[in-house]
C-alpha cells in the first residue's frame, strides 16, 4: 500500500483533474477509480466524488492499494506485432479474436496473448482489461494499440479524446455510394429494444455523438470498397453508420440482414487498416499498416472479377 500526501497551492479546481496533473503516473481513469473506492480524503475527510473542488490550502491524502494479482491467465496465443518497445504495442488483431474477457469470453482473448508475452501489464488501466486503450470488435481486424505503463496508458487515451491520434479503416459494403465521400454525424446509443445491438439514438435519449468521415476506394459492382476515418470511437460506429447510410458492411451479422457475399468471411469486412499516433514518451510519430487478412483479399479478388466480368 502507498500513501500520497499533497497540499493544494492554486485555486479552486475538481479533485480528479487536480490529482491527474500533479500524479502524471496515474491515469485520470484510475485516480477516479481510487475516488469511488474512498482511497481519496480531502482534510481528512474521505471523498468519493470525482467533481468535488478542492481549495487553495486543502490537504489531500491518497492511498493506493497494493496491486491485485489478476484472475485471468496468460496464453501462449501468436501475435502478430506491428510495433513494440517498453512503452506500448501494436498489434495486427485476427478476426475471431475479442479482445478482453468478459461473460462466455473468459479465455482465449487478446488480454489472455498479452499477458503471455508482456510481464508487466497488471493494473495498467483496470483488472480485467490491463493496458487497453481502445477495441476492436470481436470480427473486426486489424491494428489495435496496448500500453505497457500506466503513464503511456493515460497518454495514449489522451489523444484519442484529443483526435490527434488517427484510425483509418478499410471495410467493403453493399452497393454504391451515390457521392464518392461525405461524413456521417449521428449519435449512437444502446438499441432500445434489442440490447445487443446499438443504433442511431438521439443525445436527448441517451445518444453519444459520433462521427465518421468516409470516401469511396474502389468501386466494385454492386459492392464498393470504402476508406472510413473515426472522429470518436463508439461501439459498433462504422458498422451502425454504415447501415444508416443504406449501406451496411458486408458480412456483418447483426446490421446487414443476413445478406450473403458468395464468399467465406469470419465476421464483417472491416480492417482497422492505418494507425497514427504520438509516442507516449518521445513525442514522435509513430504510423502502422496492418496488412489485411486473406479472407479481406479473397473477398476483393472475387468481387474485382465479378465486376470486370461482362454482363
Amino acid at each position: 500500500m502507498t500513501e500520497i500526501n499533497l497540499q493544494v497551492e492554486e485555486k479552486g479546481e475538481r479533485i480528479d483533474r487536480y490529482l491527474s496533473q500533479h500524479l502524471p503516473n496515474l491515469s485520470r481513469s484510475r485516480i477516479q477509480q481510487l475516488i469511488e473506492q474512498g482511497n481519496v480524503q480531502v482534510n481528512g475527510n474521505v471523498c468519493t466524488s470525482k467533481k468535488a473542488t478542492v481549495q487553495m490550502g486543502d490537504r489531500i491524502s491518497l492511498t493506493i492499494p497494493d496491486a491485485q494479482p489478476l484472475d485471468l491467465q496468460p496464453e501462449e496465443i501468436p501475435l502478430e506485432i506491428l510495433y513494440e518497445d517498453d512503452h506500448l504495442i501494436i498489434i495486427n488483431k485476427s478476426a475471431g479474436l475479442v479482445v478482453h474477457p468478459a461473460a462466455g469470453h473468459e479465455s482465449g482473448t487478446l488480454v489472455n496473448a498479452l499477458l503471455a508475452h508482456c510481464s508487466n501489464l497488471a493494473g495498467i488501466g483496470g483488472v480485467q482489461r490491463p493496458g487497453i486503450v481502445h477495441r476492436l470488435d470481436k470480427d473486426t481486424t486489424g491494428a489495435i494499440a496496448i500500453a505497457k505503463t500506466d503513464q503511456a496508458h493515460q497518454h495514449l487515451q489522451a489523444q484519442l479524446k484529443a483526435k490527434t491520434a488517427r484510425r483509418q479503416y478499410l471495410g467493403v459494403v453493399y452497393g454504391s455510394p451515390s457521392a464518392d465521400s461525405g461524413t456521417i454525424d449521428q449519435p449512437i446509443g444502446r438499441h432500445p429494444v434489442d440490447r445487443k445491438k446499438m443504433a442511431i439514438v438521439p443525445v436527448e435519449k441517451g445518444g453519444r455523438p459520433a462521427v465518421t468521415h468516409w470516401q469511396v476506394k474502389e468501386r466494385l459492382g454492386n459492392y464498393t470498397l470504402i476508406h472510413f476515418q473515426l472522429e470518436t470511437g463508439r461501439t459498433h460506429q462504422i458498422r451502425v453508420h454504415s447501415a444508416y447510410m443504406g449501406h451496411p458492411i458486408v458480412g456483418d451479422p447483426v446490421y446487414s440482414s443476413g445478406r450473403s457475399v458468395g464468399v467465406n468471411l469470419q465476421g464483417q469486412a472491416l480492417h482497422a487498416w492505418k494507425l497514427s499516433l504520438q509516442h507516449p514518451l518521445s513525442g514522435e510519430w509513430i504510423q502502422v499498416t496492418a496488412p489485411l487478412p486473406k479472407t479481406f483479399t479473397t473477398l476483393l479478388d472475387v468481387l474485382r472479377r465479378r465486376a470486370a466480368a461482362p454482363s
